[in-house]
């Protein structure tokens, strides 16, 4: 059984990271800087970001003669 590709390419992935890890710590870093709530839209993308890379993860561990209606 052959497991199944994701919808990102492993470039894409990579900058997804890269992405995730940047806005992870961009916002707490400026929740102290900043005093205003500027800090939420960071954690905001940051969790988008999780978001897609999780529904990546779940398509290429699902097996790749899967159907994708089921």
């Amino acid at each position: 059984m052959h497991q199944g590709s994701g919808f990102l390419t492993k470039r894409q992935r990579r900058l997804a990271w890269l992405g995730f890890l940047l806005a992870a710590v961009q916002a707490p870093v400026s929740a102290k800087l900043v005093a205003d709530s500027s800090w939420l839209f960071s954690l905001v993308v940051a969790l988008m970001v999780a978001t897609v890379i999780i529904a990546d993860d779940a398509a290429r561990r699902r097996p790749a003669d899967a159907r994708s209606s089921e």
